[in-house]
């Protein structure tokens, strides 16, 4: 069951959040937190001009949007389909990077770095509030993003 969230353009020049505030509320209402996850899909209605070959990261509206949504909900990567590339397409609005032709996405290392450790210690928390195992789960997307994390580093916050 993929959840897809349609952002148009009045979202993202208004930052507004409602059409991400309706399915989380929804999912924690129903206590559905489990059966959502790496289900969420984004698509983003930005129209732009034919010759506008800007990627949508690299869309100002569309970043300063994605910074307000990962403000108000930092554990949203848990939520995100990551087979389908959400998660890199999320990080790619938080964290500087640049594309290449032949190498793809080039994220800054030491930008990313730090987003992968915020997120890790975000989630770690938000999931134990929610009595849901973490640690798994949290070196799955820390492999996602290139990052290999071993078991001691949890123990130094667990």
């Amino acid at each position: 069951m993929t959840l897809t969230i349609t952002i148009e353009p009045n979202h993202l020049y208004n930052l507004d959040l409602s059409p991400v505030t309706t399915v989380i509320n929804k999912l924690t209402q129903e206590k559905a937190i489990l059966s959502a996850e790496q289900k969420i899909q984004f698509n983003i209605i930005y129209p732009r001009e034919e010759t506008d070959i800007r990627e949508l990261s690299e869309i100002p509206e569309v970043r300063l949007w994605f910074i307000r949504l990962d403000s108000v909900y930092p554990w949203l990567p848990f939520f995100l389909d990551w087979k389908e590339g959400e998660l890199g397409r999320y990080t790619a609005m938080l964290v500087p990077h640049q594309f290449h032709r032949t190498e793809g996405i080039r994220y800054n290392p030491e930008s990313l770095e730090i987003f992968v450790m915020q997120k890790i210690f975000v989630l770690n928390d938000w999931l134990k509030t929610e009595g849901i195992s973490s640690q798994f789960r949290l070196k799955s997307m820390a492999q996602m993003l290139g990052y290999e994390i071993e078991d001691e580093f949890f123990e130094m916050f667990n």
